[in-house]
């Protein structure tokens, strides 16, 4: 029986993990594990169960970009980004950013071009220490149309993201961290446990909070500093007059009792 380019599994806790399954490409983005992604993304978006996306790569891979065998037969898609031109089924950084909960990227191994922009396309990274970085697009030619000229200028700054993106050189997963790309990097066998358990934190907030507080983070974002604060105070002011002070204390007692049980201080 043929393996599926794309594995999905999906825990009663309320995540799903989707894992990359051609190991033997280096979980390239073939047109049909684009698909795939895609649309496995956008189901999950439609199902209620599922609330957090964990994101990963089988073997020693996280992605290696498109795929070159394909491309060479078919030619480079017009947007260069890896999606086929005017087909946004096919675009699984499009499909992620639909997704209303957080995606948790847990790069297992090399993330090369168009696997980069996959990883800049998730919420949270977690790497291994077998994880590292290339954004080659200026050396086979080919520009980047998945946001990576923009998203990683504003992750590590635009010295570090000119110095990566005009040389090709693969950032390790140590001084990935250290720029502030990742989260934090973890020992190989530690990664999926400990994506696994940031989803279970994440799940453990209020749902409606989830996706109203990673909704106005990324739209801030995307604006100037001035208007997303502007943006900020406009949601604040239409979502919490309906919040009740009781309720309010409530929670406060649930976060004091989790941050004594992680031997945190106390709650504002």
């Amino acid at each position: 029986m043929t393996e599926p380019v794309l594995r999905v599994e999906k825990d009663p806790a309320g995540y799903a993990l989707l894992t990359l399954n051609r190991p033997q490409a280096m979980n390239a983005l073939s047109r049909e594990l684009r698909a795939a992604l895609a649309a496995a993304v956008d189901a999950l978006e439609a199902d209620p169960a599922v609330r957090v996306l964990i994101l990963t790569g089988a073997g020693r891979a996280f992605c290696a970009g498109l795929d070159l065998k394909e491309l060479g037969a078919a030619g480079v898609p017009a947007d260069a980004g890896g999606a086929d031109a005017g087909v946004a089924v096919s675009d699984p950084v499009s499909a992620l950013a639909r997704f209303s909960g957080p995606v948790i990227g847990a790069i297992n191994g090399a993330a090369i071009t168009g696997g980069f922009e996959l990883a800049l396309a998730c919420d949270v990274l977690i790497a291994s220490s077998a994880a590292r970085f290339a954004d080659t697009h200026a050396r086979v030619g080919v520009m980047p149309g998945w946001g990576l000229s923009q998203k990683l200028s504003r992750a590590i700054g635009v010295y570090r993201a000119k110095e990566l993106s005009l040389t090709g050189n693969f950032l390790p997963a140590d001084r990935a961290c250290e720029w502030g790309l990742v989260n934090r990097v973890v020992a190989p066998a530690e990664l999926l446990p400990q994506a696994r358990a940031l989803a279970q934190d994440m799940l453990s907030v209020l749902p409606h909070m989830l996706v109203a507080m990673k909704k106005v983070i990324d739209d801030g974002f995307d604006a100037s500093f001035g208007d997303g604060k502007r943006l900020e105070r406009e949601r604040a002011r239409a979502a919490n007059v309906a919040v009740r002070a009781e309720d309010i204390e409530q929670r406060r007692e649930a976060v004091r009792a989790r941050a004594h049980a992680q031997g945190g201080g106390q709650a504002r």
